[in-house]
């Protein structure tokens, strides 16, 4: 399965083009920090290191994730051998990686992946601590609890969920442990260098988390629990459901009951805190493993579990993987089920664009000329592909990138790019539209709804009139 798995990544890992967010973690992680307004500094510095190895391309930037999803499915048949499950139950589980999200968190270069896997191995030591009895298994659990607040602080989540599922269910004696609590201190030392920056900048994060909920927190809780039953694919919904069965119906299991009772009660954290649906994989793909464990038991046809898994995987390699030509997929519903492939389509077109409208100012013009976005996947893109069509530099006020800014104070004439209509915005004084951006592959993504302007004459210096550029999404 591990094998499976890293094949579909390396046949498809140079197809279409860069996805957004990698367009946006190279550009920040060419400047190194300690963190970033938006997330801890693990993957764009990651990237950086594989840019400066292997060279700047797509595959470069992605051959880690061929190593998470390998690592994801060993976890996996681990996580499933723990609560005893054998051979066709551990492969069942390893199966798991060949799965809709866990396919597209791996083949894109986002934070999602490495979170998936310090998940699985917190909890991999949970149920070892706790099935073996063998507490000292609650320090490795803290210290990748730790680590993982290098990429992501989601695993936060998991810890409050799971405790809470200690205290309504037990065994409540566990969380008096020296070595539940030497565990959590490792997690606290280890993080610290984070709730540091946290501190030191006025806790960014929460102003991201605000953001987020503003902008997206309806979506959020209308699909919340319908992509539950998307992201390791609807045949295997029964199997997670399993999982959680079995942990609050089977004795075996009743130290780590507290598992089943910690998937509905996220559920509901987020729900009020209007967190993202897919902050959940982590533990669910866990589930997913635990329940191979009965699914093994009771199923003896072993051809209908390989009809499943074998059904499962070709759907989610098909929707997640860049499979189809560019000039087929936009007549498919693909681009709509999963927005990871659509933004992974158009972007050195959409430079040649904003490249034809820099190229058609006059010649006064062009060495008082910056480029300015709306969002971070143009910015990335300009950035990535604009220097070979001599483009100036890029600037935008979304998230990290507005830290980059204000652009230099003879920068008086602005090539901008943006979804909104810039005659809202008080910064300049006139703004003719010159383009509208268009991938060639009828295939809608965000910036197929973007717009080139030239804006001049600005009402203030940069100094004055960044701030109001800057916003978080």
């Amino acid at each position: 399965m591990a094998a499976t798995a890293a094949v579909a990544l390396l046949l498809t890992i140079n197809r279409y083009d860069y996805h957004r967010d990698e367009l946006y973690f190279r550009m920040v992680g060419a400047h190194p920090k300690w963190g970033y307004v938006d997330q801890p500094p693990f993957t764009p510095l990651l990237m950086r290191l594989c840019i400066e190895v292997f060279g700047d391309t797509v595959w470069a930037i992605r051959l880690p994730g061929v190593l998470y999803i390998v690592a994801a499915a060993f976890l996996l048949a681990l996580v499933a051998r723990e609560v005893g499950g054998g051979a066709v139950a551990q492969t069942l589980a390893a199966s798991g990686v060949l799965t809709t999200f866990i396919l597209v968190a791996t083949h894109i270069s986002i934070t999602a992946a490495p979170d998936l896997l310090m998940w699985l191995l917190v909890i991999l030591c949970v149920l070892r601590a706790m099935l073996r009895e063998r507490p000292r298994y609650w320090l490795l659990a803290g210290l990748f609890a730790g680590l993982a607040l290098y990429n992501k602080h989601l695993v936060i989540l998991l810890l409050l969920t799971f405790a809470a599922g200690l205290l309504i269910l037990g065994p409540r004696k566990v969380l008096l442990s020296k070595w539940l609590w030497a565990g959590l201190g490792i997690a606290f030392v280890v993080g610290l260098p984070n709730l540091l920056y946290q501190i030191a900048n006025d806790y960014p994060q929460l102003d991201m988390a605000d953001a987020l909920a503003e902008n997206k927190g309806d979506e959020a809780r209308i699909t919340m629990i319908p992509l539950q039953l998307v992201w390791l694919g609807p045949l295997f919904v029964p199997v997670w459901i399993a999982g959680i069965v079995t942990l609050l119906r089977n004795p075996a299991l009743r130290p780590v009951r507290a598992f089943g009772l910690a998937y509905p009660l996220m559920l509901v954290l987020l729900f009020v805190i209007a967190g993202q649906p897919y902050y959940t994989v982590g533990l669910l793909a866990a589930l997913f493993a635990i329940g191979t464990v009965p699914v093994e038991r009771r199923v003896t046809r072993r051809w209908i579990l390989v009809a499943g898994a074998a059904v499962n995987a070709a759907f989610a390699i098909l929707t997640s993987l860049p499979v189809l030509p560019l000039d087929v997929v936009g007549g498919t519903p693909i681009p709509a089920i999963n927005q990871g492939i659509s933004d992974q389509i158009g972007w050195p077109r959409y430079v040649r664009q904003v490249a034809a409208v820099y190229d058609a100012l006059p010649a006064q013009d062009k060495p008082r000329a910056v480029l300015l976005t709306g969002n971070y996947g143009e910015a990335g893109a300009l950035d990535r592909y604009g220097k070979a069509l001599g483009l100036p530099a890029v600037y935008s006020g979304q998230n990290e990138l507005w830290w980059l800014g204000p652009p230099p104070q003879s920068a008086t004439v602005v090539v901008l790019v943006t979804q909104g209509d810039p005659s809202r915005s008080t910064a300049f004084g006139s703004c003719e539209h010159k383009a509208d951006l268009d991938n060639g592959y009828d295939v809608e993504n965000e910036e197929q709804t973007a717009r080139v302007f030239v804006c001049r004459e600005l009402t203030g210096t940069w100094a004055d009139l960044w701030p109001s550029f800057q916003h978080f999404d």
